[in-house]
């Protein structure tokens, strides 16, 4: 992983738009458009159910407590426990998530107790969304299991955000007709410059080399202004994105 094209700021857009986050704190305790900023939270969601799964079951609960969970906690979000919490100092979702995750585990024997797990709401089947959004990035059982829960669920989180920017990727080389151009080249996105092997490239595609080095390039910029637009939908304001991808970048440096 190469921290410093992630933390690039290549592709940055003109102006910040409104993004998911935003929309969620500029509702909360406003009397805003509600149905929008959950919708807004619904999608932000989608980002934190694999750190959220991966912190709950390094604080030792089994997979399957881990899994109900999660969804008791993503229930909780939600229904609107999240927005009543959200605070204008409070500028990134992570951060935000992070807190109430800690301070919902901590009294979540006692509401299990009281009432049956995810009480009669469920999310998605843990089979569905599995299926939907698989994971490429694997974590060396030895090394994590020195991690703190901290730690698991900032890298699960650094990761999931990279595959959504490279999915993304993916998909709008799909409908321009270079989904090969995509799978032969999307390694070279994350690696450093001296690692690529432009040759190796040419004759896998069968284009000269200096066309391979032009879509590298091309791809490359566009997969950080994804990247760039998938950290923006979870900060307030324009100033936190590149504090953000370099934390996005460390954490991914020390999954290596």
């Amino acid at each position: 992983m190469n921290p410093n094209a992630l933390a690039s700021g290549e592709g940055r857009p003109d102006r910040f738009k409104t993004t998911r986050w935003s929309i969620v704190l500029s509702c909360a305790g406003s009397g805003g458009d509600e149905q929008k900023a959950r919708a807004a939270l619904a999608e932000l969601c989608k980002i934190y159910w694999r750190p959220v799964f991966a912190f709950i079951c390094r604080q030792g609960h089994s997979v399957p407590d881990a899994q109900d969970l999660t969804q008791d906690f993503f229930v909780m979000m939600l229904k609107g426990v999240l927005l009543e919490r959200a605070d204008q100092t409070r500028g990134r979702f992570r951060s935000l998530v992070l807190k109430a995750l800690q301070d919902f585990l901590r009294d979540a024997a006692d509401k299990r107790r009281a009432r049956k797990r995810g009480g009669d709401v469920q999310i998605v089947s843990w089979d569905e969304w599995m299926a939907e959004a698989p994971s490429h990035f694997s974590i060396p059982a030895h090394e994590s299991e020195r991690w703190s829960p901290e730690r698991i669920f900032d890298v699960r989180w650094a990761a999931t955000v990279v595959e959504r920017a490279l999915s993304r990727l993916g998909e709008e080389c799909e409908k321009r007709g270079r989904r090969r151009v995509f799978d032969v080249l999307s390694s070279c996105l994350q690696a450093e410059r001296e690692d690529v092997s432009y040759a190796k490239l040419s004759k896998t595609l069968g284009v000269p080399e200096v066309s391979v080095k032009r879509l590298v390039h091309q791809l490359r910029r566009r997969y950080r202004a994804l990247l760039r637009d998938e950290v923006a939908q979870t900060v307030e304001r324009p100033d936190e994105i590149d504090d953000e991808l370099r934390y996005l970048a460390a954490a991914l440096t020390a999954a290596e």
